[in-house]
């Protein structure tokens, strides 16, 4: 029999030695079977990656900014060396097809790429004799370390959002992957230590809520950075603030792509099947909702129906379009909501329930599935479904349509499909979301901005990536001096408030 091959932590620049109390099993969704038996670690594992992460940060921090840089461009190297291995475990364990695993790593390498920059990114500002003799600077020092805790979607491109920037700010890091698609992150782990960086800046702890929720409470955490499901994202922040950390807690979403009567119904179809069903839908920023504004409906479902028709669902390593949902639990849960749409009334234009697929029989498989005339109080409607599953709503008029986005909860991601300038500024200004894509489905941000939406899909007050980021991983202190170019005889003490004059 052979035996099941075992991920553990990452500690100290070095696999993890010590015994694991749980564990919990890895699975290849696109055959349904375990592949691999992740650790999970107890209260003690994370207090040791911590530990680690601690001392390595004391001498961290006082890396010049030339050193930081200097590691930051070797691991973007080493990512580039070993990015086909790392594209091939996200298929392995996560489903998504090759390509897009593949792009994934291409987004998180632009992040990368903005981090190399850090000597520029962190110039303070100075004034030079704001009084007499008086100068003033402000410079920006690392927090400490840092928790990470990332989603099962992007196994890869989420933890290269923060880790890079986190790092070459001068912190330490502890990544808690999802434990669902552990593997790329060692890999991940590999490769800073490939390029360099000193072990105990960069750990990683598999788990589940145990391993969370230390993190939440431990108190050598400083700051927390967090991507996944709202109701998590509310215990994350809460938790992680009432325990004194700085917290960016990125939620849900439920994304609407408006089309109106003028729009290029070609490219908007297009749009609405590449964003609705790449990684099978299980993306915070895919488009769930297209609100087809009166009377073009019609004609650009059935141009949607003809699209999905030649997508072909099945094994991501055989070259099909969509793979498979990460786990049997969680392609269940989206079927439930198949169910349930067809009880609310909605109209099912495309069952994805006995979908033909190019895979093994036990996978966890699920097809492209459509929803017409789809009822604002339906649960396909108003819950996140996570899964390819996409609703038309048909909206009288772009006010109408324009209200139903703003009356959501979530505010992450949305889109419009116009060729009318005046109502595209229109509904960027008037729209309530924070990421905002006119004739582009899946408007995430380029690094050198930040990533982030509104309302319930953000708690805190700081976005990912980007300038932003720089701004949650640093500290801000300003250095008030006085250096006289001549002794100053002695005077009586003045005890009125000091002005700068």
């Amino acid at each position: 029999m052979t035996q099941e091959k075992r991920i553990t932590h990452w500690v100290e620049g070095k696999p993890w030695t010590g015994p694991a109390a749980r564990q919990g099993e890895v699975f290849d969704p696109a055959l349904g079977t375990v592949c691999a038996r992740v650790d999970y670690a107890c209260e003690a594992d994370v207090d040791a990656a911590v530990a680690a992460a601690g001392a390595a940060w004391s001498t961290w921090r006082t890396a010049t900014l030339s050193r930081r840089a200097g590691v930051l461009f070797d691991f973007r190297a080493a990512l580039l060396r070993r990015r086909a291995e790392i594209g091939a475990a996200i298929t392995a364990e996560h489903g998504k097809v090759l390509s897009d695993a593949d792009g994934e790593i291409a987004r998180g390498l632009e992040v990368v790429e903005f981090a190399c920059g850090i000597p520029a990114l962190l110039k303070g500002q100075f004034s030079e004799s704001v009084s007499t003799q008086i100068d003033v600077t402000s410079i920006r020092q690392p927090v400490g370390v840092c928790a990470l805790i990332t989603p099962f979607n992007f196994p890869a491109m989420v933890p290269l959002w923060f880790a890079p920037i986190a790092i070459a700010c001068g912190n330490a890091v502890v990544l808690k992957p999802s434990e669902k698609d552990p593997s790329a992150s060692l890999l991940l782990a590999e490769c800073w230590a490939e390029a360099g960086l000193p072990p105990g800046v960069f750990n990683v702890v598999h788990g589940d809520a145990v391993a969370v929720n230390r993190l939440l409470t431990h108190p050598d955490v400083r700051a927390v950075s967090f991507v996944g499901s709202t109701p998590i994202a509310r215990h994350v922040y809460e938790t992680g603030t009432r325990h004194g950390k700085r917290v960016q807690a990125l939620g849900g979403a439920k994304n609407h792509m408006i089309v109106t009567p003028d729009a290029d119904l070609d490219a908007a179809a297009d749009a609405a099947v590449s964003a609705g069903f790449g990684s099978a839908g299980e993306r915070c920023m895919a488009v769930s909702v297209v609100v087809a504004v009166d009377p073009v409906g019609d004609d650009l479902v059935a141009r949607i129906t003809e699209r999905m028709a030649h997508l072909r669902t099945g094994d991501g390593r055989r070259g099909c379009d969509m793979g498979p949902l990460v786990t049997g639990a969680h392609r269940d849960r989206v079927t439930s909501y198949i169910d349930a749409g067809v009880q609310a009334g909605a109209k099912l234009v495309i069952d994805g329930r006995g979908a033909d697929v190019d895979g093994g029989e036990d996978g966890f498989w699920l097809g492209p599935t459509l929803f017409d005339n789809v009822p604002p109080e339906a649960s396909i409607y108003t819950d996140e479904i996570f899964g390819p599953v996409l609703s038309v709503v048909r909206a009288p008029s772009f006010d109408h349509a324009l209200d139903l986005i703003n009356a959501n909860p979530y505010g992450n991601g949305t889109a419009i499909f116009t060729t009318d300038g005046a109502l595209a500024r229109r509904f960027q200004n008037e729209v309530e979301v924070g990421m905002v894509g006119i004739n582009v489905p899946i408007p995430v941000p380029a690094a050198a901005y930040s990533f982030g939406g509104w309302k319930s899909s953000l708690f805190g007050d700081t976005h990912a990536y980007g300038p932003d980021a720089l701004h949650f991983f640093t500290r801000s202190k300003v250095v008030t001096s006085k250096w006289p170019r001549t002794a100053t005889p002695a005077a009586r003490p003045d005890l009125n408030f000091p002005g700068n004059r």
